[in-house]
């Protein structure tokens, strides 16, 4: 019996369809070099689909699943990126280019020799690289609150997630999933996460989040400043807080406020200073700093008091200790918290002090001479 020139494709793409399904093919493809299993290609690049043929091969023809893409050089597909590149006596190949996800599946070489129609298969896997779709945006939270955040990426196969705190005391992954929670998040956290989507298609999709940890002001130093009558002299207050502080000074109960003739105020975000050009009996005294913000506000108290200018008066040649010699007295006082050689006068005496860091008592050395 004679087939109709194209019943052999039907009969391919039937046995195609039995071979997706499950059922054996009867076709006595006995000698038939197969196509290869699988074709493997990423996501943009081009596929090569082989058949190898023989002489007794009389009509050929790719099929995907039961759709006929070519039958010798006649192209059936609408297709324009399947193309035929070889039909020889030993080869039946088309390539599809830019290849696409929905590209990925079974292909069917199938072939007429002596009015049995016979098939081999091949399996196209594509490839894609991973790609972040989703993630967190940047986020600025109160110190203490609990912080969640989530990366979601696609590619094939299905990419690995991790997050990494950038931090240099940072070691290792916080978390391999989608989802970093962080609970009670502390100051020392603040600052950025990255998230890696891998899988080894191609180079990992990378992006980060910045976490921001609001804390109130803290004072890190205030330091009293002996100064002599008519030289300059600044108070500094250093504080670290998030959102940066506003900086306050004030003499007593009342505050500082510029302009003021002789001195000048300075705020930064992470310090404030106040500068006497020209130190005056008025502007000795107690001065206290406030940093401030929206969550809070600190203070320290600062003094500025008056030191002298040291003499080559022969009596300093006699030193004491205060361990041996203890003194009493608000000049004394006013020692703790220097840093270089001074002098403050005490009642019916000069009072000469070295003082070296840290300041207990019996780390002082000081020189007495009567006035």
């Amino acid at each position: 019996m004679l087939l109709h020139p194209f019943s052999w494709i039907i009969l391919s793409a039937m046995a195609a369809l039995c071979l997706l399904q499950g059922v054996p093919v009867r076709s006595g493809d006995a000698g038939f070099s197969k196509a290869m299993d699988n074709v493997t290609v990423r996501q943009g690049e081009s596929a090569i689909l082989r058949c190898a043929v023989d002489s007794r091969v009389t009509r050929v023809a790719w099929l995907n699943r039961s759709t006929i893409l070519y039958t010798g050089n006649d192209k059936w597909s609408i297709d324009p990126r399947v193309v035929l590149i070889a039909n020889t006596k030993s080869s039946y190949s088309i390539e599809i280019q830019n290849v696409d996800i929905y590209d990925e599946g079974p292909y069917t070489c199938s072939v007429q020799t002596d009015n049995h129609p016979k098939t081999s298969r091949v399996h196209l896997i594509v490839q894609v690289p991973p790609r972040i779709v989703e993630i967190s945006s940047n986020i600025a939270v109160n110190e203490g609150n609990n912080v969640s955040l989530s990366c979601i990426a696609t590619g094939r196969p299905e990419p690995v997630v991790t997050w990494r705190y950038l931090s240099p005391k940072a070691h290792g992954f916080m978390s391999e999933d989608e989802y970093l929670e962080i609970t009670g998040i502390t100051r020392e956290q603040s600052g950025l996460y990255e998230c890696s989507a891998a899988n080894d298609v191609s180079s990992p999709d990378v992006r980060r989040v910045k976490v921001t940890v609001n804390y109130p002001p803290y004072i890190l130093d205030a330091r009293n400043i002996g100064v002599p009558l008519g030289h300059q002299g600044i108070l500094q207050c250093d504080a670290l807080a998030v959102p940066a502080a506003d900086f306050f000074w004030y003499k007593e109960d009342k505050r500082l406020s510029e302009p003021r003739k002789g001195m000048k105020v300075e705020n930064r975000e992470t310090y404030s200073r106040v500068t006497f050009f020209n130190v005056s009996e008025q502007d000795y005294g107690n001065y206290t700093c406030v940093a401030m913000n929206r969550l809070g506000h600190s203070n320290a108290s600062v003094i500025l008091f008056e030191i002298l200018q040291p003499t080559s008066s022969p009596l300093l040649q006699e030193e004491t200790t205060a361990a041996l010699t203890p003194f009493k007295g608000s000049g004394v006082l006013q020692a703790f918290g220097l840093r270089t050689p001074a002098l403050a006068r005490l009642s019916g005496y000069t009072l000469y002090y070295n003082c070296k860091p840290p300041m207990p008592t019996h780390a002082c050395t000081f020189f007495l001479s009567y006035d």
